[in-house]
């Protein structure tokens, strides 16, 4: 699904940056720009720049940078499709229809009668809570410790103790039984013909939800996706969820997602596995919590926290499922780029029994496990230490492990390895495959990979590339003629197509939009951003500055590199001839420009 080109440059065109922005950060003018504290990391001095005339944001602190979309995206934390819907709503324009897909209006219809029908269920289990209908479900909430204030935060409810008590309320605010049960709150028991053994029954509705505590599951637009239900009694299952439906999968949200977005500044998120956790972390005043929907963490919801939080804390039960899911979890994390700690409980107690019972000061001074101390730990319990071979195939498991670290995580591990082996320093480190005294090069794994940086990385030299990015900005603010450059001015790739999208009309926004990278993005805001002169005739003069001092240097490099070839012995006099000439016209070219 793909919304048409010009219908997002009509979008940016009426989404004004400064007023969509100024609904979440104070601005005020100042020259051509308007400044205002950064809403991405905490300033007292403004340095986070808007740009009007280029529809373009950029902090000098942070670097964050982009267009009117990319600032909904990162402040509402949103995907991209979601941040466009959310400025055509405050806009009033009417969405297209969806490239390639003929269906998506019914599809979308029906997806907001849904939402629509989860939102009733919701006011209506919550409502009933505070009723006779509701009062077990309540005693139980009072039990576990909860407040009316978080109570009412999570929008907890009842579903009564009878057959059809939602099903025909729902009937009653005009949704089919056939839609009750598409979104998962109603079951419909076929009719029956009669048997010898039993008489004709007909068909029947009943709800989902019986007797048990309702915990709605919001997603992070505060759409009311699905229903988690904790009986009350001895009915199995203990947990009752509800299972995908058109507007529900539960590999790809966590539980309380909505209040995960609402939180700013996050240095981390907290997984747990149950929504009690989740509720009561909250009430002691633990930030970022969320938990997974009845299942394993997925990689969909790891790409989803990584939106939320630079980290993620796991925060599992105690018991040897809640490790075994650590295990898996870390496995997942660790694949979608997302740095991961464990949090360790003692006495195998669950995050709401611990927080309950020694409060949030003891829940913040946790230790906070990395994913190979975390590992290591749980082989140990594996192997006997107390005999040779379970110590030998313990240090050869935690090699397996170590082998992956940088030297410095590697060697703090090293240390309480040799004391639980009893292996030397030495012996441990051939095992990894490393020898002790190695250097950087002998390394098996090669030489240590760098960091990917844009400017660094740059194919053009630094004085050349300054002048590139200069004639860059110059030329995104569309009063350079087109043909004052070409595309060898540029050597950089990515300032070439920068240079090639704006001469065939690309709007700095949009240019902006299309770079994943984010490290790539901010390079691209702070470029495209308006120079500070209002004179055209000076942007121009500027320009043919930068032109005219790398063609120079250039041609100075060229020069020189012809001249040099000239006393090599194993060219042909044709070979000579062509070089002198193109070396003449290159020294003619000099001379003038000096």
């Amino acid at each position: 699904m793909r919304f048409p080109p010009s219908w997002l440059d009509e979008l940016r065109a009426r989404a004004d940056i400064v007023q969509v922005i100024g609904q979440y950060v104070q601005l005020k003018k100042n020259g051509r720009k308007h400044w205002g504290l950064c809403p991405f990391h905490g300033e007292k001095t403004a340095s986070f720049s808007v740009d009007q005339e280029q529809q373009l944001y950029y902090c000098f602190g942070c670097k964050a940078g982009g267009s009117v979309i990319q600032f909904v995206m990162d402040y509402e934390r949103l995907e991209f499709q979601d941040a466009v819907k959310h400025l055509a709503d405050q806009l009033h324009m009417p969405l297209p229809q969806m490239e390639e897909d003929p269906d998506y209006q019914r599809r979308r219809s029906q997806r907001d009668r849904l939402l629509e029908a989860n939102k009733e269920a919701a006011r209506f289990f919550h409502q009933t809570l505070f009723t006779p209908q509701g009062q077990a479900a309540l005693d139980y909430l009072k039990r576990r410790g909860l407040t009316d204030g978080v109570i009412r935060k999570f929008g907890l409810g009842a579903a009564p103790n009878g057959w059809d008590a939602l099903t025909k309320h729902m009937q009653d605010k005009g949704y089919t039984v056939e839609e009750l049960k598409l979104v998962g709150l109603t079951v419909i028991k076929e009719a029956e013909p009669a048997t010898e053994d039993k008489p004709a029954r007909p068909r029947r509705a009943f709800d989902m939800f019986r007797n048990r505590a309702i915990f709605p599951i919001i997603d992070q637009y505060g759409n009311v996706l699905a229903f988690g239900g904790r009986a009350l009694g001895d009915v199995q299952p203990k947990y009752l969820n509800t299972s995908d439906t058109p507007v529900f999968n539960k590999r790809l949200g966590v539980y309380a997602a909505n209040l995960l977005r609402k939180e700013r500044h996050l240095a981390r998120v907290v997984l747990v596995e149950g929504y009690m956790d989740v509720v009561s972390l909250t009430q002691f005043g633990v930030s970022g919590v969320c938990a997974t929907l009845g299942t394993a963490l997925t990689p969909e919801q790891a790409k989803l926290l990584k939106r939320f939080a630079p980290a993620v804390y796991l925060a599992y039960d105690g018991d040897s499922a809640g490790q075994h899911a650590i295990l898996r979890g870390l496995d997942i994390l660790e694949a979608e780029g997302v740095p991961a700690r464990v949090l360790d409980f003692p006495d195998g107690l669950d995050p709401d029994e611990f927080i309950r019972r020694d409060g949030k000061e003891a829940f913040d001074h946790l230790p906070a496990l990395t994913p190979e101390s975390y590992r290591m730990r749980r082989l140990r319990s594996e192997h006997d230490l107390s005999t040779q071979e379970g110590r030998t195939e313990y240090a050869k498991a935690c090699a397996e492990i170590l082998r992956k670290l940088d030297p410095v995580d590697r060697e703090n591990h090293l240390q309480a390895l040799m004391v639980h082996t009893g292996f030397t320093r030495e012996v441990l480190m051939e095992q990894i495959g490393i020898q002790a005294a190695s250097t950087p090069q002998s390394s098996p794994s090669g030489p240590r990979q760098e960091r990917f940086n844009p400017r660094k990385n740059s194919p053009a030299a630094t004085e050349e590339e300054r002048d590139e990015e200069v004639l860059i900005s110059l030329f995104s603010t569309g009063r350079l003629p087109k043909d004052i450059a070409e595309e060898q001015d540029f050597r950089d790739p990515l300032l070439k197509s920068l240079f090639i999208d704006l001469r065939g009309g690309a709007s700095p926004a949009s240019l902006v939009e299309m770079q994943s990278d984010e490290a790539v993005r901010a390079r691209v805001s702070k470029l495209l951003l308006s120079p500070m002169s209002e004179d055209t005739d000076q942007l121009i003069t500027m320009a043919r500055d930068c032109l005219d001092r790398n063609r120079s240097k250039r041609d100075r490099a060229e020069y020189n590199d012809l001249i040099a070839q000239l006393s090599d012995p194993t060219l042909s006099a044709a070979e000579k001839l062509q070089r002198m000439e193109r070396a003449k016209v290159l020294s003619v070219r000099l001379t003038s420009n000096k």
